[in-house]
């Protein structure tokens, strides 16, 4: 079972940048795609951003606003969130996920795996 470990959150001001990271514990990581959720208090998971590994090509939510940029390192095994002019309803638990089932174009993704989560605070 691969490990996902979540790390970049912290507190922060409104209108500040932050970039999460996700590092996967396999040597060998290939996953059909890598995903970002956040779940704030009191709400249910949602989901930020998703990145299909072998091309790069980005998916988003519509309600981020344009506001998060998905990445991934694959010689890194490492999966990113960069987000910009965080509010304070952007407080949540970041969750990174990856979907380790196989290629197919245009298949839809099914996130099996999950790490711990790592807080994001944002102050107004």
């Amino acid at each position: 079972q691969v490990q996902l470990v979540e790390s970049g959150g912290g507190l922060v001001q409104a209108g500040d940048s932050l970039t999460l990271s996700c590092a996967a514990s396999e040597r060998t990581f290939s996953p059909y795609g890598m995903g970002w959720y956040r779940q704030a208090p009191g709400k249910e998971r949602e989901f930020v951003a998703a990145i299909t590994w072998s091309t790069g090509a980005p998916f988003y939510s519509d309600s981020m606003e344009g506001r998060f940029t998905i990445s991934r390192d694959i010689d890194k095994n490492t999966v990113y969130l960069q987000s910009n002019s965080l509010k304070p309803e952007d407080t949540a638990v970041y969750y990174c996920a990856a979907d380790l089932g196989v290629f197919v174009v245009g298949r839809p993704y099914s996130f099996g795996s999950w790490g711990q989560g790592t807080q994001v605070i944002v102050s107004s």
